[in-house]
């Protein structure tokens, strides 16, 4: 990787810091913008390895409100996508580095849509990585209550047990039935995680950014007017899974064909939290759609 330069950022609420990789001189003057990816609530941390297939780019990366170093000053319990965008809006103006390309993946993605919904002309070209926006699916109701549900079990038993619900539900193949609440409910020992609850409740995906995240009711009427080209991705292997099937329905309202990406949710990642995808074969097929722009 090249270079790193770290910068804070002072946002209403919040305290931002995002990195720079390259030079920030240099960025478009042989037509190729500064390259942003960003996730939610996941940090930089999580692009190392995808930005390191781009270092003939000024590539830019930030941790959200709420997590990593980016901490928030107003002490509200949860983050909506309209202020995540807010915050890409005022790292991009003050880049000052003209229009980006903008990669999101998951509530990245989510958040992106709400930026270019409301601030076309700051991104060029925006792909959307399996944004779980609940919203766009035809099971909506049932989807939004599984999505609640995890909520309130962090609210009252704490993290292994809704994590425990995240990841059956994040995994499950398929639309959720009128039924779903009479299922069984997931052991957090089968999945290694903790049964005692150890009364945290700050967690930045359990708590802060699920119901805003999932909830988040894309402007379609927008979107489809906007001079940014947006494309909307999911992987090869998540095909029928929540975050996927969300956006399959966004393209569709968008009228676009759904891109698929090598892997999974996680394609990009090479090791980061524990979790490997196809780093290299994702960084291809990212290059590919940015350079048909």
């Amino acid at each position: 990787m090249t270079e790193l330069e770290t910068r804070t950022l002072e946002v209403p609420g919040a305290t931002l810091q995002y990195d720079i990789r390259g030079e920030l001189k240099d960025a478009g003057a042989d037509g190729r913008p500064v390259l942003m990816l960003v996730g939610s609530p996941m940090t930089a941390d999580g692009f190392g390895t995808l930005g390191s297939y781009f270092t003939d780019r000024t590539v830019v990366t930030y941790d959200p409100r709420g997590v990593g170093r980016s901490v928030r000053t107003d002490g509200a319990a949860e983050q909506l996508p309209e202020e995540h965008a807010d915050d890409l809006r005022r790292v991009i103006e003050d880049l000052d580095a003209g229009p980006v390309e903008l990669f999101g993946s998951s509530g990245g993605a989510v958040n992106g849509l709400a930026l270019v919904a409301a601030h076309p002309g700051l991104v060029r070209t925006f792909v959307a990585h399996e944004p779980p926006t609940v919203q766009a699916l035809p099971d909506r109701e049932e989807a939004l209550a599984v999505c609640a549900d995890i909520y309130d079990t962090y609210q009252r038993s704490g993290m292994g047990p809704a994590m425990a619900k995240f990841i059956a539900v994040t995994s499950r193949k398929g639309p959720f039935p009128a039924s779903w609440a009479e299922e069984p409910t997931p052991d957090p020992a089968g999945f290694g995680l903790p049964t005692e609850d150890d009364g945290s409740r700050d967690d930045p995906l359990l708590r802060q950014n699920i119901r805003g995240c999932t909830g988040y009711r894309p402007d379609f009427d927008a979107l489809r007017a906007a001079s940014t080209r947006i494309v909307v991705a999911a992987g090869k292997e998540s095909e029928g899974e929540l975050a996927a099937r969300a956006a399959a329905s966004v393209a569709d309202r968008l009228g676009i064909a759904l891109t698929v990406f090598p892997s999974h949710h996680a394609g990009f990642l090479g090791g980061e939290f524990g979790q490997q995808g196809e780093p290299e074969a994702f960084a291809a097929a990212l290059r590919e759609v940015l350079s048909a722009d």
